[in-house]
């Protein structure tokens, strides 16, 4: 490991527990800073409902860390629209936010577009499919960026076991360990893909336990100057762009815990790796995949049949490039 990435552990790695509710209060207050969550969505009804109300039950209402919380659907053929807005969420149609550019599958789609209807200073994504979710998820990533201005981006990192352990670690209960824990440490795209990528081609951000993850929260000033990789690639992308954009300095990760969710099947991670791998090689040489496309196998009643699967493809610019951000920006 480069030793400014060691140097970097050291002052940019937090657990939840550095940084009390009362504190942080005390410095969104101090400057006004306003907090907006996202969740983006889709066909998540069993768990989005639990999340919304955590949030707005301890983040909103207990205290009011967060301003704004917005579930953004992405199509659900389910009761997710439903769920949320039952739970307190403000529910926003993927399709109805800048209708004018049609949408494109995937989930960075998603975030990009939520710039559009959401309004705070700090913008912080949370996936819609934890389970036993807390609010430290997004209070922890939140906290660096509302108490040190030098702050630009924060990513959750956790314990990400494969299976539910039957006695769960605490939020923070790690310290500033990175180590800590028994659980995975990644997702297998994470170990298999991101990591080796990162490590071969931006060593400056091997220190990331979890570059993959969902839950990650950035200044809008940052985030509306960023690219967006519509798919998978969404989160490597982020990340990179951030670190060239703003500096190893103006990253960070704090430590919230476990995080429980639902896992992909190997089909549906082959298509995430291929993503995020194209992700990497734009940001590598700017150039396009020779074939975009990913064949996989399913085994049918004759032997194995091939499927194959668009990779994506697309970005969507900076969001102040949209003439609509900007002229709402200034209303």
């Amino acid at each position: 490991m480069l030793e400014e990435v060691e140097h970097w552990l050291t002052r940019r790695s937090w657990s939840v527990a550095d940084r009390p509710l009362d504190r942080l209060m005390v410095a969104k207050a101090a400057r006004g800073t306003t907090v907006s969550v996202v969740l983006p969505a889709l066909n998540e009804e069993e768990t989005v409902g639990e999340i919304v109300s955590v949030i707005r039950r301890e983040l909103m209402e207990r205290v009011r860390l967060v301003d704004e919380l917005v579930v953004v659907d992405s199509g659900s053929t389910d009761r997710t629209a439903a769920v949320a807005a039952a739970a307190g969420a403000r529910v926003e149609h993927r399709d109805a936010i800048l209708p004018r550019l049609p949408a494109l599958p995937g989930k960075g789609e998603v975030l990009w577009r939520s710039l559009l209807v959401t309004s705070g200073d700090i913008v912080c994504f949370v996936d819609a499919d934890l389970r036993r979710f807390s609010a430290d998820f997004v209070s922890g990533i939140v906290g660096p960026l509302l108490t040190d201005q030098d702050m630009q981006f924060v990513k959750a990192m956790y314990d990400r076991p494969l299976h539910r352990p039957a006695t769960e670690r605490g939020p923070g209960q790690s310290g500033h360990g990175v180590q800590g824990g028994h659980g995975v440490q990644g997702g297998r795209v994470t170990e298999l893909v991101a990591r080796p990528l990162l490590n071969l081609h931006w060593p400056r951000l091997a220190g990331f336990v979890q570059p993959l993850g969902g839950e990650y929260a950035a200044r809008r000033s940052l985030l509306e100057r960023l690219p967006f990789p519509v798919g998978y690639g969404v989160e490597l992308g982020l990340l990179v762009d951030a670190l060239h954009m703003a500096g190893l300095d103006a990253l960070g990760q704090v430590d919230v815990g476990v995080r429980i969710h639902r896992h992909q099947d190997e089909r549906a991670l082959g298509r995430m790796a291929a993503a995020i791998y194209r992700t990497a090689q734009l940001r590598l040489s700017r150039a396009h995949l020779v074939r975009p496309e990913l064949t996989q196998f399913e085994r049918g009643e004759n032997g194995f049949v091939p499927r194959t699967h668009a990779v994506d493809t697309e970005e969507r610019p900076p969001v102040r490039e949209i003439a609509e951000y900007t002229a709402g920006r200034a209303a």
